[in-house]
Protein backbone atom coordinates (compact mmCIF):
# COMPACT_ATOMS: atom_id res chain seq x y z
CA UNK A 1 0.00 0.00 0.00
CA UNK A 2 0.97 3.63 -0.44
CA UNK A 3 -0.46 6.76 1.17
CA UNK A 4 -3.05 7.35 -1.54
CA UNK A 5 -4.41 3.80 -1.45
CA UNK A 6 -4.48 3.94 2.36
CA UNK A 7 -6.67 7.03 2.19
CA UNK A 8 -8.89 5.42 -0.43
CA UNK A 9 -9.43 2.48 1.92
CA UNK A 10 -10.21 4.76 4.88
CA UNK A 11 -12.57 7.05 3.01
CA UNK A 12 -14.26 3.98 1.57
CA UNK A 13 -15.40 3.20 5.12
CA UNK A 14 -17.52 6.36 5.13
CA UNK A 15 -20.20 4.43 3.26
CA UNK A 16 -20.94 2.67 6.57
CA UNK A 17 -22.05 6.05 7.93
CA UNK A 18 -22.26 6.74 11.66
CA UNK A 19 -22.64 3.92 14.16
CA UNK A 20 -22.87 4.53 17.87
CA UNK A 21 -21.35 2.05 20.28
CA UNK A 22 -17.94 1.04 21.59
CA UNK A 23 -17.86 -2.67 20.68
CA UNK A 24 -16.31 -2.27 17.26
CA UNK A 25 -13.55 0.06 18.47
CA UNK A 26 -12.88 -2.17 21.47
CA UNK A 27 -12.64 -5.25 19.24
CA UNK A 28 -10.13 -3.55 16.94
CA UNK A 29 -8.04 -2.39 19.89
CA UNK A 30 -8.15 -5.85 21.46
CA UNK A 31 -6.79 -7.33 18.21
CA UNK A 32 -4.01 -4.74 18.33
CA UNK A 33 -3.09 -5.71 21.90
CA UNK A 34 -5.06 -2.93 23.64
CA UNK A 35 -2.55 -0.15 22.93
CA UNK A 36 -4.77 2.32 24.82
CA UNK A 37 -4.55 0.52 28.16
CA UNK A 38 -2.66 2.00 31.10
CA UNK A 39 -1.95 5.27 29.34
CA UNK A 40 -2.68 8.89 30.23
CA UNK A 41 -5.38 10.89 28.49
CA UNK A 42 -7.34 14.12 28.59
CA UNK A 43 -10.78 13.60 27.03
CA UNK A 44 -12.60 16.65 25.61
CA UNK A 45 -16.28 16.69 24.64
CA UNK A 46 -19.00 19.30 24.21
CA UNK A 47 -20.73 21.18 21.41
CA UNK A 48 -18.47 24.15 20.61
CA UNK A 49 -14.89 24.97 21.53
CA UNK A 50 -13.55 21.41 21.86
CA UNK A 51 -10.71 22.00 19.40
CA UNK A 52 -9.70 25.32 20.97
CA UNK A 53 -9.61 23.80 24.47
CA UNK A 54 -7.46 20.96 23.12
CA UNK A 55 -5.16 23.44 21.38
CA UNK A 56 -4.60 25.41 24.59
CA UNK A 57 -3.87 22.26 26.62
CA UNK A 58 -1.63 20.85 23.91
CA UNK A 59 0.46 24.02 23.78
CA UNK A 60 0.80 24.24 27.58
CA UNK A 61 1.91 20.62 27.95
CA UNK A 62 4.42 20.93 25.10
CA UNK A 63 5.81 24.05 26.76
CA UNK A 64 6.18 22.05 29.98
CA UNK A 65 8.44 19.61 28.11
CA UNK A 66 6.07 16.68 27.54
CA UNK A 67 5.61 14.54 24.45
CA UNK A 68 1.93 15.12 23.67
CA UNK A 69 -0.37 13.24 21.30
CA UNK A 70 -3.39 15.12 19.96
CA UNK A 71 -6.26 13.43 18.09
CA UNK A 72 -8.84 15.73 16.52
CA UNK A 73 -11.55 15.74 13.86
CA UNK A 74 -12.47 16.67 11.25
CA UNK A 75 -9.37 17.77 9.39
CA UNK A 76 -9.36 21.00 7.40
CA UNK A 77 -6.97 20.18 4.57
CA UNK A 78 -5.02 16.95 5.08
CA UNK A 79 -5.98 13.71 6.82
CA UNK A 80 -2.63 13.86 8.64
CA UNK A 81 -3.89 16.78 10.77
CA UNK A 82 -5.94 14.34 12.84
CA UNK A 83 -2.85 12.80 14.46
CA UNK A 84 -0.28 15.15 15.95
CA UNK A 85 2.62 14.74 18.31
CA UNK A 86 4.02 17.99 19.69
CA UNK A 87 2.40 19.87 16.85
CA UNK A 88 3.83 17.69 14.07
CA UNK A 89 1.41 15.87 11.80
CA UNK A 90 1.79 12.12 11.38
CA UNK A 91 3.91 11.29 8.33
CA UNK A 92 2.54 9.41 5.35
CA UNK A 93 4.55 6.24 5.98
CA UNK A 94 3.12 5.91 9.49
CA UNK A 95 -0.40 6.23 8.07
CA UNK A 96 0.39 3.42 5.63
CA UNK A 97 1.81 1.19 8.39
CA UNK A 98 -1.20 1.75 10.65
CA UNK A 99 -3.70 1.05 7.86
CA UNK A 100 -1.78 -2.09 6.87
CA UNK A 101 -1.94 -3.37 10.46
CA UNK A 102 -5.64 -2.61 10.69
CA UNK A 103 -6.54 -4.22 7.38
CA UNK A 104 -4.80 -7.41 8.51
CA UNK A 105 -6.88 -7.73 11.67
CA UNK A 106 -10.18 -6.70 10.05
CA UNK A 107 -10.27 -9.52 7.51
CA UNK A 108 -12.55 -11.66 9.63
CA UNK A 109 -14.52 -8.83 11.25
CA UNK A 110 -17.48 -6.75 10.22
CA UNK A 111 -16.04 -3.59 8.70
CA UNK A 112 -16.14 -0.67 11.16
CA UNK A 113 -16.85 2.98 10.38
CA UNK A 114 -14.30 5.58 9.29
CA UNK A 115 -14.22 7.22 12.72
CA UNK A 116 -13.88 3.93 14.61
CA UNK A 117 -10.85 3.05 12.51
CA UNK A 118 -9.20 6.46 12.77
CA UNK A 119 -9.69 6.43 16.55
CA UNK A 120 -8.00 3.03 16.78
CA UNK A 121 -5.22 4.37 14.55
CA UNK A 122 -4.66 7.33 16.87
CA UNK A 123 -4.48 5.22 20.02
CA UNK A 124 -2.12 2.74 18.37
CA UNK A 125 0.06 5.51 16.92
CA UNK A 126 0.48 7.37 20.22
CA UNK A 127 1.33 4.11 21.99
CA UNK A 128 3.96 3.23 19.38
CA UNK A 129 5.52 6.67 19.69
CA UNK A 130 5.47 6.45 23.51
CA UNK A 131 3.83 9.80 24.18
CA UNK A 132 3.63 11.05 27.75
CA UNK A 133 -0.04 12.06 27.52
CA UNK A 134 -2.67 12.20 24.79
CA UNK A 135 -5.51 14.64 24.18
CA UNK A 136 -8.59 13.12 22.53
CA UNK A 137 -11.35 15.23 21.01
CA UNK A 138 -14.77 13.56 20.99
CA UNK A 139 -16.21 13.09 17.51
CA UNK A 140 -19.95 13.25 18.24
CA UNK A 141 -21.84 13.03 21.51
CA UNK A 142 -19.68 11.21 24.01
CA UNK A 143 -21.32 8.22 25.68
CA UNK A 144 -21.17 6.03 22.55
CA UNK A 145 -18.40 7.89 20.72
CA UNK A 146 -15.42 5.74 19.65
CA UNK A 147 -13.04 7.85 21.78
CA UNK A 148 -14.92 6.83 24.94
CA UNK A 149 -12.93 3.60 25.22
CA UNK A 150 -10.29 5.41 27.32
CA UNK A 151 -10.18 6.26 31.01
CA UNK A 152 -8.68 9.75 31.23
CA UNK A 153 -7.01 11.72 33.99
CA UNK A 154 -9.62 14.45 33.48
CA UNK A 155 -12.74 14.83 31.34
CA UNK A 156 -13.84 18.17 29.87
CA UNK A 157 -17.30 19.13 28.62
CA UNK A 158 -17.07 22.54 26.98
CA UNK A 159 -20.78 23.33 26.66
CA UNK A 160 -24.01 21.81 25.40
CA UNK A 161 -26.36 23.15 22.75
CA UNK A 162 -28.66 21.67 20.12
CA UNK A 163 -26.74 19.70 17.48
CA UNK A 164 -26.98 16.37 15.65
CA UNK A 165 -30.48 15.98 17.06
CA UNK A 166 -31.21 13.01 14.81
CA UNK A 167 -28.47 11.15 16.70
CA UNK A 168 -28.13 12.75 20.14
CA UNK A 169 -31.64 13.73 21.19
CA UNK A 170 -34.35 16.30 20.67
CA UNK A 171 -33.55 18.64 23.53
CA UNK A 172 -30.70 19.98 25.66
CA UNK A 173 -31.23 17.43 28.46
CA UNK A 174 -31.01 14.46 26.11
CA UNK A 175 -27.93 15.85 24.35
CA UNK A 176 -26.30 16.68 27.70
CA UNK A 177 -26.87 13.07 28.78
CA UNK A 178 -24.87 11.89 25.76
CA UNK A 179 -22.11 14.44 26.38
CA UNK A 180 -21.93 13.51 30.07
CA UNK A 181 -21.33 9.92 29.04
CA UNK A 182 -17.59 10.61 28.93
CA UNK A 183 -17.56 11.10 32.71
CA UNK A 184 -15.84 8.12 34.37
CA UNK A 185 -15.98 6.84 37.93
CA UNK A 186 -13.77 8.96 40.18
CA UNK A 187 -12.32 10.98 37.26
CA UNK A 188 -12.60 14.77 37.70
CA UNK A 189 -14.66 16.66 35.14
CA UNK A 190 -14.31 20.29 34.10
CA UNK A 191 -17.26 22.05 32.49
CA UNK A 192 -18.70 25.45 31.66
CA UNK A 193 -22.20 24.80 33.05
CA UNK A 194 -23.58 27.45 30.71
CA UNK A 195 -27.16 26.19 30.35
CA UNK A 196 -29.22 25.21 33.40
CA UNK A 197 -30.71 22.01 31.94
CA UNK A 198 -27.30 20.78 30.78
CA UNK A 199 -25.67 21.74 34.07
CA UNK A 200 -28.13 19.65 36.07
CA UNK A 201 -27.52 16.60 33.86
CA UNK A 202 -23.73 16.93 34.12
CA UNK A 203 -23.85 17.43 37.90
CA UNK A 204 -26.10 14.39 38.29
CA UNK A 205 -23.79 12.21 36.19
CA UNK A 206 -20.77 13.42 38.15
CA UNK A 207 -22.46 12.68 41.46
CA UNK A 208 -23.53 9.18 40.37
CA UNK A 209 -19.95 8.35 39.37
CA UNK A 210 -18.27 10.04 42.34
CA UNK A 211 -16.45 12.27 39.85
CA UNK A 212 -15.44 15.67 41.27
CA UNK A 213 -17.02 18.37 39.11
CA UNK A 214 -15.27 21.70 38.60
CA UNK A 215 -17.55 24.30 37.02
CA UNK A 216 -16.65 27.61 35.41
CA UNK A 217 -17.96 30.61 37.40
CA UNK A 218 -18.50 28.40 40.43
CA UNK A 219 -15.18 26.70 41.20
CA UNK A 220 -12.89 28.75 38.96
CA UNK A 221 -13.18 32.02 37.06
CA UNK A 222 -11.70 33.63 33.96
CA UNK A 223 -12.08 37.39 33.58
CA UNK A 224 -10.92 39.89 30.99
CA UNK A 225 -8.51 42.33 32.60
CA UNK A 226 -6.14 44.99 31.22
CA UNK A 227 -5.81 43.60 27.70
CA UNK A 228 -5.49 40.02 28.89
CA UNK A 229 -7.25 37.47 31.07
CA UNK A 230 -7.09 36.60 34.74
CA UNK A 231 -7.68 33.02 35.89
CA UNK A 232 -8.56 32.39 39.52
CA UNK A 233 -9.57 29.27 41.42
CA UNK A 234 -8.18 25.84 42.31
CA UNK A 235 -5.82 27.67 44.72
CA UNK A 236 -4.22 29.58 41.82
CA UNK A 237 -4.37 33.11 40.46
CA UNK A 238 -2.86 33.85 37.05
CA UNK A 239 -3.00 37.39 35.69
CA UNK A 240 -2.00 38.73 32.29
CA UNK A 241 -2.82 35.62 30.24
CA UNK A 242 -2.71 36.56 26.55
CA UNK A 243 -4.07 33.74 24.39
CA UNK A 244 -2.74 33.09 20.90
CA UNK A 245 -6.29 32.21 19.86
CA UNK A 246 -8.19 35.45 19.33
CA UNK A 247 -11.92 36.02 19.67
CA UNK A 248 -13.79 36.99 22.81
CA UNK A 249 -15.47 33.56 22.93
CA UNK A 250 -12.06 32.03 23.70
CA UNK A 251 -12.40 33.26 27.30
CA UNK A 252 -14.42 30.20 28.29
CA UNK A 253 -12.18 27.79 26.37
CA UNK A 254 -9.09 29.27 28.01
CA UNK A 255 -10.59 28.88 31.48
CA UNK A 256 -11.50 25.22 30.92
CA UNK A 257 -8.04 24.42 29.55
CA UNK A 258 -6.17 26.05 32.44
CA UNK A 259 -8.40 24.32 35.02
CA UNK A 260 -7.79 20.92 33.40
CA UNK A 261 -4.03 21.45 33.30
CA UNK A 262 -3.98 22.41 36.97
CA UNK A 263 -5.92 19.25 37.87
CA UNK A 264 -3.48 16.87 36.16
CA UNK A 265 -0.61 18.24 38.26
CA UNK A 266 -1.79 15.87 41.01
CA UNK A 267 -0.81 12.96 38.71
CA UNK A 268 2.82 13.99 38.73
CA UNK A 269 2.89 16.43 35.81
CA UNK A 270 5.23 19.32 36.53
CA UNK A 271 3.56 22.39 35.07
CA UNK A 272 4.73 25.80 36.20
CA UNK A 273 3.02 29.15 35.87
CA UNK A 274 5.35 30.17 33.06
CA UNK A 275 4.50 27.02 31.10
CA UNK A 276 0.83 27.99 31.26
CA UNK A 277 1.47 31.61 30.39
CA UNK A 278 3.75 30.86 27.43
CA UNK A 279 1.74 27.87 26.23
CA UNK A 280 -1.45 29.90 26.16
CA UNK A 281 0.24 32.62 24.11
CA UNK A 282 1.59 30.11 21.56
CA UNK A 283 -1.67 28.20 21.05
CA UNK A 284 -2.79 27.98 17.42
CA UNK A 285 -5.86 26.35 15.90
CA UNK A 286 -6.35 27.02 12.17
CA UNK A 287 -9.74 28.00 10.84
CA UNK A 288 -10.98 29.36 14.16
CA UNK A 289 -11.13 33.18 14.12
CA UNK A 290 -8.03 33.07 11.94
CA UNK A 291 -7.05 36.37 10.33
CA UNK A 292 -5.29 35.05 7.24
CA UNK A 293 -4.85 38.30 5.33
CA UNK A 294 -4.55 42.00 6.16
CA UNK A 295 -4.94 43.43 2.66
CA UNK A 296 -7.76 42.77 2.14
CA UNK A 297 -8.62 41.80 5.70
CA UNK A 298 -9.89 38.19 5.56
CA UNK A 299 -11.12 36.26 8.59
CA UNK A 300 -11.83 32.52 8.63
CA UNK A 301 -14.01 30.79 11.20
CA UNK A 302 -15.59 27.33 11.08
CA UNK A 303 -18.77 28.28 12.99
CA UNK A 304 -21.30 25.63 11.93
CA UNK A 305 -24.21 25.89 14.36
CA UNK A 306 -26.33 28.78 15.67
CA UNK A 307 -24.52 29.18 19.00
CA UNK A 308 -21.09 29.19 17.36
CA UNK A 309 -22.25 31.73 14.78
CA UNK A 310 -23.71 33.94 17.50
CA UNK A 311 -20.42 33.85 19.41
CA UNK A 312 -18.53 34.65 16.22
CA UNK A 313 -20.79 37.63 15.45
CA UNK A 314 -20.29 39.06 18.93
CA UNK A 315 -16.53 38.62 18.66
CA UNK A 316 -16.43 40.41 15.29
CA UNK A 317 -17.24 43.80 16.70
CA UNK A 318 -13.89 43.97 18.46
CA UNK A 319 -12.20 44.12 15.08
CA UNK A 320 -11.61 47.42 13.32
CA UNK A 321 -13.82 47.38 10.20
CA UNK A 322 -16.71 49.30 8.65
CA UNK A 323 -18.27 46.94 6.09
CA UNK A 324 -18.69 43.18 6.38
CA UNK A 325 -18.54 41.06 3.23
CA UNK A 326 -19.80 37.59 4.11
CA UNK A 327 -18.87 34.44 2.19
CA UNK A 328 -20.86 31.52 3.59
CA UNK A 329 -21.21 27.82 2.83
CA UNK A 330 -23.13 25.45 5.14
CA UNK A 331 -23.67 21.70 5.23
CA UNK A 332 -27.15 20.51 4.24
CA UNK A 333 -27.77 18.65 7.53
CA UNK A 334 -27.28 21.76 9.70
CA UNK A 335 -29.88 24.17 11.07
CA UNK A 336 -29.30 26.50 8.13
CA UNK A 337 -31.97 29.12 8.80
CA UNK A 338 -30.91 29.73 12.39
CA UNK A 339 -27.24 29.88 11.42
CA UNK A 340 -27.98 32.39 8.66
CA UNK A 341 -30.18 34.48 10.95
CA UNK A 342 -27.24 34.96 13.33
CA UNK A 343 -24.92 36.56 10.75
CA UNK A 344 -26.55 37.52 7.42
CA UNK A 345 -28.52 40.57 8.75
CA UNK A 346 -25.24 42.09 9.95
CA UNK A 347 -23.40 41.77 6.62
CA UNK A 348 -23.36 44.54 4.02
CA UNK A 349 -22.97 41.96 1.25
CA UNK A 350 -23.54 38.20 1.39
CA UNK A 351 -22.15 35.68 -1.07
CA UNK A 352 -23.75 32.24 -0.77
CA UNK A 353 -21.46 29.45 -1.97
CA UNK A 354 -20.38 25.88 -1.25
CA UNK A 355 -17.18 23.86 -0.79
CA UNK A 356 -16.52 20.77 -2.93
CA UNK A 357 -18.03 18.35 -0.44
CA UNK A 358 -21.01 16.07 -0.92
CA UNK A 359 -22.81 17.28 2.22
CA UNK A 360 -22.59 20.95 1.23
CA UNK A 361 -25.91 22.70 0.68
CA UNK A 362 -26.71 24.25 -2.70
CA UNK A 363 -26.08 28.02 -2.29
CA UNK A 364 -29.38 28.73 -4.05
CA UNK A 365 -31.11 26.97 -1.15
CA UNK A 366 -29.11 29.05 1.34
CA UNK A 367 -30.09 32.26 -0.47
CA UNK A 368 -33.74 31.21 -0.34
CA UNK A 369 -33.48 30.45 3.40
CA UNK A 370 -31.94 33.88 3.99
CA UNK A 371 -34.18 35.96 1.75
CA UNK A 372 -35.80 37.73 4.71
CA UNK A 373 -32.37 38.72 6.07
CA UNK A 374 -30.80 40.28 2.96
CA UNK A 375 -32.05 42.28 -0.01
CA UNK A 376 -29.17 41.56 -2.38
CA UNK A 377 -28.06 37.90 -2.18
CA UNK A 378 -25.18 36.84 -4.41
CA UNK A 379 -25.04 33.17 -5.39
CA UNK A 380 -21.76 31.68 -6.64
CA UNK A 381 -21.49 27.89 -6.84
CA UNK A 382 -17.67 27.76 -6.71
CA UNK A 383 -15.93 28.81 -3.49
CA UNK A 384 -12.78 29.99 -5.30
CA UNK A 385 -14.88 32.30 -7.48
CA UNK A 386 -16.84 33.49 -4.44
CA UNK A 387 -13.61 34.47 -2.66
CA UNK A 388 -12.34 36.31 -5.76
CA UNK A 389 -15.65 38.19 -5.94
CA UNK A 390 -15.37 39.16 -2.26
CA UNK A 391 -11.81 40.39 -2.81
CA UNK A 392 -12.88 42.54 -5.75
CA UNK A 393 -15.71 44.01 -3.66
CA UNK A 394 -13.28 44.83 -0.85
CA UNK A 395 -10.69 46.41 -3.14
CA UNK A 396 -9.97 50.04 -2.39
CA UNK A 397 -11.75 49.96 0.97
CA UNK A 398 -9.21 49.26 3.77
CA UNK A 399 -11.98 49.14 6.38
CA UNK A 400 -13.74 46.19 4.71
CA UNK A 401 -13.68 42.77 6.37
CA UNK A 402 -14.24 39.55 4.42
CA UNK A 403 -15.60 36.77 6.64
CA UNK A 404 -15.54 33.20 5.31
CA UNK A 405 -17.59 30.88 7.50
CA UNK A 406 -20.45 28.39 7.87
CA UNK A 407 -18.52 25.12 8.00
CA UNK A 408 -15.08 23.69 8.68
CA UNK A 409 -15.27 22.23 5.17
CA UNK A 410 -15.77 25.73 3.74
CA UNK A 411 -12.88 27.06 5.80
CA UNK A 412 -10.60 24.12 4.91
CA UNK A 413 -11.08 24.69 1.20
CA UNK A 414 -10.62 28.45 1.67
CA UNK A 415 -7.26 27.83 3.36
CA UNK A 416 -6.10 25.89 0.29
CA UNK A 417 -7.22 28.72 -1.98
CA UNK A 418 -5.76 31.57 0.08
CA UNK A 419 -2.48 29.95 1.19
CA UNK A 420 -1.75 26.98 -1.11
CA UNK A 421 1.90 26.72 -0.08
CA UNK A 422 1.14 26.19 3.59
CA UNK A 423 -2.12 24.27 3.24
CA UNK A 424 -1.54 21.47 0.73
CA UNK A 425 -4.32 18.88 0.34
CA UNK A 426 -3.93 15.13 0.14
CA UNK A 427 -3.52 13.41 -3.26
CA UNK A 428 -7.23 12.61 -3.55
Amino acid sequence: MDYRSSLEFLYGLQKFGIKFGLNSTENILKSLGNPHANRKYIHVGGTNGKGSVCAFINSILIEAGYKVGFYSSPHLVTFRERFQINGEYINESDVVDLVTDLKAIMKDQELPTFFEVTTAMALSYFNKKNTDIDILEVGMGGRLDATNVVTPLVSIITNVSLEHQQYLGKNIKQIAFEKAGIIKKGVPVVTSGRFRDAKHVILKASSEKDAPCYMLDRDFWIKEKKGGYCFSGLDVRLEGLKPGLIGSYQRQNLGLAVAAVLLIKSFGFKIEEEHIRTGVSKAFWPGRFQLISQSPKILLDGAHNPNAMRALRKALWRLDFERLILVIGIMSDKDKKKILKEIVPYAHFTIFTRPKYYRAEDPRVLAKEAEEFTDYPIVIQNLDEAIQMAKSMAMGHPKNLILITGSLFTVGEALQILDPQRYKPDPL
